[in-house]
């Protein structure tokens, strides 16, 4: 299977992928860090930089999964949810890119926040647009303690696969899209409303992460300090850099990456 990325980040999607056994052919990051980052783990990929200025035909039908968390600043509640009016409201060049590429299957990735803006309008958009691209799509919203993560983070991904038919009939569903939760029965687990994958011994699979390719269980926690990467599922490597401009840098990334336990399960 051949994975691509766009609005990559640090990598979470094409951790995830690697976890999988597939080949990451390509990811697409403006922020210097996050290049750093991407090349240094995955120098064999094709490394793109700003995606408004990137042309993805030699990709056509040649990516069996395109994955990508688009700018979630515009509809965030930590932001002034300009939504479209924000300029990282990139959801069109996404679209762009999925009907160069045309990969068989689509894994987008946004806040919570992006079904109530504005009525859900964008919510309704990406999944109108991906219908109309001949796509089968489902939103679902899983968050990171779906994985037994240590915290919420609830976040909204779009799950699309290429429809034939549909790609024939080039038309919208008639019914509005709903994302699909995943939960457990709150009196059970008050803390959070998570998916955990049963495993055949009848325990709860935990997914965590430490050294890069080794997994853990988020057992540590909370004797973890309550800000830390290890928490989060991604390469504790990171916290030691002490180089104040990246660690500036890696503390945003941190903030804006995906947790890739929970892609793991999608995928």
């Amino acid at each position: 299977m051949n994975h691509g990325s766009l609005f990559s980040g640090i990598g979470g999607f094409d951790l995830a992928a690697e976890w999988m056994g597939w080949e990451n052919k390509f990811h697409c990051e403006w922020n210097e860090f996050g290049q750093k980052i991407l090349k240094y783990y995955w120098p064999n990929a094709q490394s793109y930089g700003d995606i408004t200025k990137t042309d993805f035909s030699i990709w056509r039908g040649k990516i069996h999964v395109l994955s990508g968390g688009f700018p979630c600043q515009p509809f965030s509640t930590a932001g002034e949810r300009k939504g479209t009016e924000d300029n990282r409201f990139l959801w069109p060049e996404m679209l762009s890119a999925i009907r160069q590429i045309v990969p068989a299957y689509i894994v987008g990735e946004n806040v919570y926040g992006l079904i109530n803006w504005n009525g859900g309008l964008v919510f309704e958009q990406v999944s109108s647009d991906l219908e109309a691209e001949g796509y089968e799509v489902q939103p679902f919203l899983l968050p990171a303690c779906a994985v037994n993560a240590p915290h919420r983070r609830d976040r909204i991904w779009f799950v699309a696969h290429a429809d034939s038919a549909r790609r024939q009939e080039q038309q919208f569903a008639t019914e509005p899209s709903k994302p699909r939760q995943f939960g457990r029965d709150n009196s059970t687990d008050p803390g959070c409303l998570g998916l955990s994958q049963p495993v055949a011994d009848g325990k709860l699979e935990r997914f965590g992460f430490g050294k890069r390719g080794k997994r853990q269980t988020w057992d540590a926690f909370p004797s973890e300090p309550p800000v830390c990467g290890g928490n989060d599922g991604l390469s504790g490597g990171l916290d030691g850099i002490t180089f104040p401009k990246w660690r500036n840098e890696s503390i945003k990334a941190y903030g804006n990456a995906v947790v890739p336990q929970v892609v793991h399960q999608i995928f």
